[in-house]
């Protein structure tokens, strides 16, 4: 089969794209930290003071602050999110999804969120009442044990309520992806597809789950137009993550990232309350500190993050050129995932450094061009 080439007008609309999306980024940034000093300087101390008008209870207060911002901002980032969201996917190609549809997914999307986020925050001013000296480590090991939680729960829980999710009838692709994942000792619930093709016209694959609710997930997508060499290079890729134990480190590196916030969060939480008068760490007058410590932490580590994550892609991808014995396949998947979802072939150096969690797709193909030579050596 013969390995191929990208389109040169795909690779332009993918490089507009790409920049188009670097400057809504930008905005995005501006706005939320915009929305944090404009709370933090301006309507924080009013709108805590409104609520006690209503309730001196902490947990009601708490939930009420919230509920208040958390409205006010998706407001705020809703015509922002509507056009990245929305308007960009459908004029690229890359969504098929009604505006009802969609819509709907957001609601979803935020009802998730207030469901998470609420009793996150609302654990978060509990252990700032009652252990103010160290709540920043119990947080952290909340975090961890919500991480868990979710990667478990994902597949069973969380996506149904975005994607239709059905057994693979095609019991040959099963077999060979079944017998692939048993050769590097990984048993799986099951071989999956997702309707992504109801939704967007990308295509995607990946090993979801812990335990009993570990399956391959297959967008519907790839398993349509991709051969049975193609996806299987692709899920020896996904292999790769669970061979080399990348969740488990990645939780590892997430709680220790988390542990350094909560403690500069801590600091800064302390010298503020000093500075601004507020009554105690558990005053939700003073939730923009956190906010603002949150945001300015996300930022500085995200390079860092992001550069973790690039090097565990790269020791997948060796896995998988490794177990599949394909460079071709491996080849002519990446090159047909870049033009089908848009993806820039060569990003400017800086973009990869600061946004990417994945090696750009010219490493990733020099990768298969130097194990091939020297397989053949």
């Amino acid at each position: 089969m013969n390995t191929p080439r990208l389109d040169p007008q795909r690779q332009r609309k993918a490089k507009e794209y790409a920049c188009l999306r670097r400057r809504l980024l930008l905005v995005d940034l501006v706005i939320g930290l915009s929305g944090v000093l404009l709370l933090l300087f301006a309507t924080s101390w009013p709108l805590a003071a409104f609520i006690e008008r209503f309730t001196t209870n902490p947990w009601l207060e708490v939930a009420m602050y919230v509920a208040i911002v958390f409205t006010a901002y998706s407001a705020a980032t809703f015509p922002l999110g509507y056009y990245s969201g929305f308007v960009l996917p459908h004029r690229y190609g890359l969504s098929v999804q009604t505006l009802q549809g969609w819509l709907w997914d957001q609601a979803k999307g935020a009802g998730l969120g207030a469901g998470l986020g609420l009793p996150l925050v609302e654990g978060l001013y509990w252990l700032l009442r009652t252990t103010p000296d160290t709540w920043w480590i119990w947080a952290a090991l909340g975090m961890l044990l919500l991480t868990v939680g979710l990667s478990t729960l994902a597949p069973v829980l969380i996506l149904p309520l975005f994607y239709k999710s059905t057994p693979l009838e095609d019991e040959e692709l099963v077999e060979r992806l079944t017998r692939l994942a048993e050769r590097v000792g990984t048993r799986v619930e099951g071989v999956y597809t997702l309707d992504f093709s109801s939704k967007t016209t990308t295509a995607n694959a990946g090993l979801m789950g812990l335990g009993r609710t570990r399956r391959i997930v297959l967008g519907d997508t790839l398993y349509q137009s991709y051969c049975g060499e193609e996806i299987e290079s692709i899920l020896a890729h996904e292999l790769g993550h669970h061979m080399h134990h990348d969740l488990g480190w990645g939780v590892a590196v997430n709680v220790v990232l988390t542990l350094g916030g909560l403690w500069i969060a801590n600091l800064g939480l302390g010298w503020g309350v000093r500075a601004w008068g507020f009554r105690g760490l558990d005053d939700v007058a003073a939730f923009p500190l956190l906010a603002l410590a949150a945001f300015l932490f996300g930022v500085v580590t995200l390079p860092l993050g992001n550069g973790y994550s690039r090097w565990r892609e790269r020791l997948a991808d060796q896995f998988a050129l490794e177990i599949a014995r394909n460079p071709d396949a491996f080849r002519r998947a990446m090159l047909r995932l870049t033009d089908q979802n848009l993806a820039e072939m060569d990003p400017p150096r800086w973009v990869v450094w600061l946004l990417y969690s994945h090696p750009p797709i010219r490493d990733r193909l020099a990768l298969a061009e130097r194990w091939s030579a020297i397989a053949d050596g």
